[in-house]
């Protein structure tokens, strides 16, 4: 059963496990918590198993160092039949400072399965401030723009086989 809840935030120190040859903490580390949060959001939201079926825009705006506190926050912003689009933002800070940055944002699109691995109904998310309708009409471009850069990617899928 859903619990209606749009908004979901995980919270972690950054481990030198998540460190890559640079000394900062490693893209697929960052892309793996986003996923985390994503699904948690995307279940809170649903009620239901979800799995990821995109993830896009990834923009890595500045570095994590090990031991940061990391957030990483995850908002549903569209939701269609079965899928729901959830904006992501990772944030960092020294825990001794607790002055947030941007590190990382995207968009990631999760659907809800039923016990068979089929796509199942999710609830509508409506818009209820000005914030949230623009949220909303973004992800809606965003789809769109989606659509066209996969019809332009099928030539290079072809291509390559």
């Amino acid at each position: 059963m859903s619990s209606g809840r749009r908004e979901t935030t995980l919270r972690f120190l950054a481990e030198p496990g998540d460190v890559n040859f640079g000394g900062k903490v490693h893209g697929g580390a960052v892309m793996k918590w986003i996923d985390l949060a994503a699904y948690a959001c995307s279940a809170a939201w649903s009620g239901k198993y979800c799995i990821t079926a995109y993830a896009g825009g990834i923009r890595f705006v500045e570095p994590i160092h090990v031991g940061n506190l990391v957030e990483v926050s995850a908002k549903v912003i569209y939701t269609g039949r079965s899928s729901m689009h959830i904006a992501i933002d990772v944030q960092a800070s020294d825990p001794k400072e607790l002055k947030n940055r941007l590190t990382t944002h995207c968009i990631v699109i999760m659907v809800a399965v039923d016990e068979n691995g089929k796509p199942t109904e999710v609830p509508e998310w409506v818009p209820q401030t000005e914030d949230d309708i623009k949220l909303r009409e973004s992800a809606i471009k965003l789809m769109n723009m989606r659509k066209q850069i996969g019809e332009e990617m099928e030539a290079h899928v072809k291509y390559l086989k």
